[in-house]
């Protein structure tokens, strides 16, 4: 039987499929063909083995399945035998559909084979020439050359892998050897850096002067190796011993230069008529060359600075004792003494309130000016200059003195304090300590001439202004961040407030010791100690009125209460009401209008003459409407008591009386208002006043005359004839108003 080609193996295949299709062979033609195929007689068919089958087919998934399902087993056999049959067939169709590339390859496989059998084999062969040799196919051949290749090409890449291992070991190891050398050569450069001493430092510290910029530069780079070395020297670094010789004589030779600066420098201070100033600011461009000392030579710092703290100690002394005896004697000359008190007598030779030439004469109880001495523009301005002021013969009083002098000292410390802490490099405690030593002396001094000066002053309001002068400088020198002089400020302030605490109260004790009987003649005109207390009360709350302080208000309300008292013993020694109502009212309008002028109208000592003030006007205005229509007022206010009590009966027999009153007051009333007005303008020094109370009494007047008016409506007095008399209300009203004098 000749072999078939691949096209008709495939032919033959699909026709074979087609007789299948068309036979439709059952369950039981195909199971008899399988056991067809079984020899049923043969030993080896053993049940053990059926077993075996059965048990593998049942541990098939998909056999697990279809019985977990309840599928039956023909049923399933035969649908996989049918998908079988459908893949096979899709399968031929797919191997007819590619037929010729089939045979393509076919052909090609075959001359391939054709030319292994004619070529010589190969090169360690085990089939040699002369002896057949087993047919192999082309693809077998091309695979064996092909894994030949590629293990000779997996030799090959193990020994790369090795060689690249081992590069990368050798890299790692080089880079760690140069890690470790660019480690140890930053170190050694830098250490070499810092312990080599170049020629331009020798010849600069040697030769160069200490003002010149070179100088300061290399200074800091001796420092600085100054400084490494002592570094190394702990770490035993053998290298030091070579320069440390070197840095030592330049060390020695730049302290020996600088020290010989600063001193010539402080030396200079001592020069009479030198602006100290000058030598400082051009200290503190050298400010390094103390550190320099400070942290290489301290023997030295420590020389430098005792010199600094004698030669300004001594400066400042001298200057401001020098300067506070120039102020004192431009002085007034005439200043409060202790006779000098609101309830002594008010002589010539005293003559508190004649009118003294200020320019040789300090006020003791008026304000004036004076207060401007802690207002901001004078406050800061400059300070009084003594020659020129006695070369033009003008004289101060004490606060101006004490805010030139106050002043001047502040503004030196404030100076000196920054320096010493910007030179001599101290902060806080050790920074109060320098300036107690420099300025110490001249803040001792300071005290000690306030406190003998104070300790026999009675001007109160020269001591309450240098108190408030003393507050403002604290908070000045507070917004300058200099504490140096805290304490100083409080103990002024502790010698300044007990004095004037203790000048007012003598104040309050001359007032509470005079008798009014002593004084002589009295008129009901403003008396001199209410004045005096009135100008000095509106000082002393003008001033405190930015720096409250409860003190002074106390002390301020005892000697209120004192001068209230003794403005009621002077009035009891009037013989009649009126004249104790116009000296009350003269006085209690005087001090009201003092204090309005400079204190503000919401304070306790305002307030209370106010209501004062009212009281007594109100009583006076009664007074004055007494004599002309006391008769009038009198029976207005019986009559409205019995109209309130229902009495209205006993009106009846007043009919004469109402025909009297009715008829006097027609034919007297504007006489009455013309002396009325001018009794009033003559008992008040204060114009103003005296219109108040002429409007005053009119408008009382007016009101008595409506309601006798109303008095008259009543049914027991409505039929009077004396009724027709009476003045219509209004024509009275524009009457009066002819009376009212314009001021």
């Amino acid at each position: 039987m000749t072999a078939l080609g691949p096209d008709e193996e495939l032919g033959l295949r699909a026709a074979e499929m087609e007789d299948e299709e068309g036979l439709g062979c059952g369950e039981e033609q195909s199971l008899q063909l399988n056991l067809g195929d079984l020899d049923l007689t043969s030993d080896e068919f053993i049940l053990d083995e059926v077993d075996i089958h059965i048990q593998a087919n049942l541990e098939d998934s998909l056999v697990q399945e279809a019985l977990k399902t309840g599928v039956d087993l023909r049923q399933y056999s035969k649908q996989v035998e049918l998908e079988l049959r459908h893949i096979e067939h899709a399968s031929i169709k797919d191997y007819i559909k590619e037929s010729k590339n089939i045979t393509s390859l076919h052909n090609q496989i075959t001359a391939c084979d054709a030319i292994l059998e004619v070529s010589p084999p190969p090169p360690g062969s085990p089939f040699p020439l002369g002896k057949p040799r087993p047919q192999v196919s082309a693809c077998d051949a091309i695979l064996e050359r092909m894994e030949q290749m590629l293990s000779s090409f997996q030799c090959d890449l193990s020994s790369i892998s090795c060689e690249i291992q081992t590069l990368q070991e050798q890299s790692v190891a080089m880079n760690l050897r140069l890690k470790n050398r660019q480690a140890v050569r930053s170190q050694l450069s830098q250490l070499v850096d810092e312990l080599v001493v170049p020629a331009t430092m020798l010849s600069t510290i040697l030769e160069a002067p200490v003002t010149e910029q070179e100088f300061l530069e290399q200074l800091h780079e001796l420092n600085n190796k100054i400084n490494y070395v002592k570094e190394q020297a702990f770490r035993e670094t053998m290298a030091c011993a070579d320069v440390h010789h070197v840095l030592d004589r330049l060390k020695v030779k730049a302290v020996t230069k600088i020290r010989e600066f600063v001193l010539q420098k402080i030396y200079s201070f001592r020069k009479p008529m030198t602006n100290y100033q000058i030598p400082q600011n051009a200290l503190l461009k050298y400010r390094f060359f103390y550190q320099f000392l400070l942290g290489n030579e301290r023997t030295v710092a420590q020389e430098l600075r005792e010199q600094y703290v004698e030669t300004m100690s001594k400066i400042y002394l001298s200057y401001f004792k020098s300067y506070t005896s120039r102020l004192m004697k431009i002085q007034y000359e005439e200043v409060a003494e202790k006779d000098d008190l609101m309830g002594v007598e008010d002589t010539g030779k005293k003559g508190f309130f004649s009118k003294p030439s200020l320019k040789n004469r300090n006020t003791i109880f008026t304000l004036g000016n004076r207060g401007s001495v802690i207002g901001g523009a004078e406050l800061e301005g400059p300070i009084i200059v003594p020659h020129a002021a006695q070369k033009s013969d003008v004289r101060y009083p004490f606060e101006s003195l004490f805010r030139s002098q106050q002043y001047a000292l502040l503004d030196n410390s404030c100076r000196e304090f920054l320096f010493l802490c910007d030179f001599f490099l101290v902060t806080g405690p050790s920074a109060q300590d320098l300036f107690n030593a420099v300025m110490g002396k001249t803040l001792a001094m300071f005290l000690k001439h306030m406190d003998a000066y104070v300790s026999d002053c009675y001007d109160s309001i020269a001591v309450f202004l240098c108190i408030h002068i003393v507050l403002r400088f604290r908070t000045l020198t507070a917004q300058r961040r200099v504490p140096a002089l805290d304490k100083y400020w409080d103990t002024l302030l502790e010698i300044l407030w007990p004095r004037f605490e203790y000048i007012l109260e003598l104040n309050i004790q001359s007032i509470q010791s005079t008798d009014p009987q002593k004084l002589g003649f009295l008129d009901t005109r403003p008396h001199y100690i209410t004045r005096r207390y009135a100008e000095f009360s509106s000082a002393i709350v003008s001033i405190n009125q930015t720096f409250p302080n409860e003190r002074t208000h106390a002390l301020l309300g005892q000697l209120q209460v004192e001068v209230e008292n003794f403005v009621l013993r002077v009035a009891a020694e009037f013989s009649s009401r009126k004249e104790q109502l116009v000296f009350l009212i003269n006085n209690y309008d005087m001090m009201l209008g003092v204090l309005m002028e400079r204190a503000v109208e919401e304070s306790k000592e305002v307030e209370g003459f106010q209501q004062l003030l009212s009281a007594r006007t109100q009583e006076f205005i009664e007074e004055i409407l007494s004599p002309p229509f006391g008769g009038m007022v009198a029976f207005v206010k019986e009559s409205e008591s019995l109209i309130e009590k229902g009495q209205l009966e006993r009106l009846r027999g007043e009919e004469a009386r109402v025909t009297q009153l009715v008829r006097g007051f027609s034919a007297t009333w504007k006489a009455a208002v013309e002396a009325l007005s001018q009794d009033v303008m003559r008992s008040f020094s204060n114009f103003k006043t005296g219109t108040s109370i002429i409007q005053g009494a009119l408008t009382q007047l007016i009101q008595y005359y409506h309601r006798f008016h109303k008095v008259l409506a009543q049914p027991a007095l409505r039929a009077l004839p004396a009724r027709a008399e009476l003045i219509n209300i209004h024509h009275l009203m524009v009457e009066l108003k002819k009376h009212k004098p314009n001021f």
